[in-house]
């Protein structure tokens, strides 16, 4: 070979595994996404629906039209399907909800969806009665000995409904033993459900308000009166109570007025180590509704762009296809919840950066597009996807999740949902940098949002995974319109109807956002980096655990 023959080798050698810094994507093809995936036509989208085959089938389209290797379950002859099957159960009240108090003697009726929201019963049973069972208020719910906090200081909880507060006892306060305003796992309205369930209650409900719930009424009631999905379980009642749900702040305040406490002075006691539970003398709970219990399919999509050289190596891209389905109507009447931020947005961008993949050369290590089911119903598609992984999560070396991106222009910052304490998030910042843009602590940890999103499943199984946001620091308006765009969004659109695509829409800085992470992701497909969680990181010692399995 000849010395300019064996430059122009090695030059084209370069040119294919290095990190090529992508183009924005194209913001008239996440319109066009986000048009169809919107649509009152997939009737928003609820697993187990007409809507679901339609998104599943448009899904699969566009990633095979892109040029992407199907990356599903594996089939008998080898290949592999398009698709995850994810096996669910799936919960529905049939009929009225009927609740209501005994407050001494008398009786006060609550209705479904206004001072309550009660879940259907995922224990298995056809029908959930209670008759005047007794209250207690638990605080906080929470048991951590590593914090030394106890809220339930011995109480046999068995025969008895909890009220519990939502968030952290330190939420209000800003300082204590759970990171100030920084929400914990014990702060999420799932952790306080599963300690329900260990402590063999009749049931929790916990009490809504809206600052340290992070979202309105509004989102409570749609989210939890609908069909509920869970994973398939051995023994359902070891992870769920009889009785879960929500309680109004004002309904709860009454309560205990009717039962002769202050409720904002007890909020204040729990907020302490000395708190202990408090019964509601003369107050029972009883409700009584019908459930239906079903075992469906739903599906991941899976695409994937085979590596080169690592090929047993992989990035995988997540966002999540589902929404609510068809429910309550709003004020004007809309039952169709489209979803058009939430998550069609982030559906379209995974498509987009997809596209940019197929169009590239191939990376050293393999990058799977995985959109899942189930998130709006507990991260249940990605939860099943970590626990069945179709490749190794060892061998995995990040996961990037996208939820939603910015309708408003280009941001001049972007976030991550927690401050998560990783190198990957390092990396994400250092490119960011080069585009010019800030990264911004997550202006709202006290919402929890690290656990509400789809890279939790794997981030807990020790895999390196951030879920990317938005910048608020908008280039048109600064950061006062970021924000108040953001509350606007939160309080009028969010798990609602209202929630559709807009021709009001600027797309560019969700482009720009996809631009990030396809850098983000190629860099690391041609790396022989692994990125870790740093010192003190509760899932370093999990990720530790497999390194030998690196190379």
């Amino acid at each position: 070979m000849t010395l300019k023959r064996t430059l122009l080798a090695g030059l084209s050698a370069l040119l294919i595994s290095a990190p090529a810094l992508a183009a924005d994507l194209d913001p008239v093809r996440l319109t066009q996404h986000v048009k169809v995936l919107s649509d009152d036509a997939f009737e928003g989208r609820a697993p187990d629906t007409e809507g679901e085959r339609k998104t599943v089938a448009y899904l699969v389209e566009q990633f095979k039209s892109f040029g992407l290797k199907p990356g599903g379950d594996l089939q008998t002859d080898g290949t592999r399907a398009w698709t995850q099957d994810v096996p669910l159960a799936r919960f529905d009240t049939e009929g009225p909800v009927a609740v209501s108090v005994n407050v001494a003697g008398q009786a006060r009726t609550w209705t479904q969806g206004e001072q309550v929201a009660i879940r259907a019963a995922q224990t298995g049973i056809d029908r959930l009665t209670l008759k005047d069972i007794p209250i207690v208020f638990i605080g906080y719910g929470v048991t951590a000995p590593e914090r030394n906090w106890d809220d339930f200081k011995g109480l046999d909880m068995k025969g008895k409904i909890g009220l519990v507060l939502i968030n952290d006892p330190d939420f209000e306060t800003g300082q204590g033993d759970f990171g100030g305003k920084a929400m914990t796992y014990y702060g999420r309205w799932t952790y306080k459900f599963e300690e329900a369930a260990r402590r063999g209650a009749v049931g929790f409900l916990v009490i809504h308000e809206t600052d340290p719930a992070s979202y309105g009424w509004a989102t409570v009631r749609n989210s939890n009166t609908s069909t509920l999905f869970d994973i398939i379980r051995a023994n359902p009642a070891q992870s769920h109570a009889p009785l879960e749900g929500w309680i109004q702040r004002d309904a709860t305040v009454d309560l205990f007025k009717a039962a002769g406490l202050d409720f904002e002075a007890l909020k204040a006691k729990a907020q302490t180590r000395d708190f202990r539970p408090v019964e509601l003398t003369g107050v029972t709970f009883s409700t009584d509704y019908a459930v239906r219990a079903q075992k469906i399919i739903s599906k991941n999509v899976v695409a994937r762009k085979p590596g080169r050289r690592h090929a047993d190596e992989t990035v995988i891209y997540t966002a999540h296809w589902d929404h609510l389905g068809v429910g309550a109507p709003d004020a004007r009447g809309d039952r169709i919840y489209n979803g058009a931020q939430d998550n069609a947005l982030g559906i379209a961008s995974l498509l987009e950066v997809g596209r940019q993949y197929a169009r590239a050369p191939a990376p050293d290590r393999s990058v799977v597009f995985l959109a899942v089911t189930a998130e709006e119903r507990g991260l249940l598609g990605s939860e099943y996807y970590a626990a069945n992984p179709l490749y190794p999560l060892a061998t995995t070396a990040g996961v990037i999740n996208m939820d939603g991106a910015s309708t408003a222009g280009p941001a001049r910052d972007f976030t991550t949902s927690g401050d998560a304490p990783l190198t990957l998030q390092d990396d994400l910042v250092a490119l960011a940098a080069k585009r010019g843009r800030a990264y911004t602590p997550d202006p709202n940890p006290g919402a929890g949002y690290f656990f509400r999103s789809d890279h939790f499943p794997f981030a807990k199984r020790g895999v390196p995974a951030i879920s990317f946001g938005s910048g608020q620091d908008l280039v048109e308006g600064g950061r006062a319109r970021g924000e108040a765009l953001a509350r606007d969004y939160t309080t009028f659109r969010y798990h609602q109807p209202a929630d559709e695509w807009s021709p009001d829409w600027n797309l560019t800085g969700a482009a720009q956002d996809g631009g990030l992470l396809y850098d983000l992701g190629r860099e690391l497909a041609n790396s022989r980096r692994w990125p870790d969680w740093k010192a003190g990181s509760e899932f370093r010692a999990v990720r530790a655990a497999t390194a030998s399995q690196r190379r």
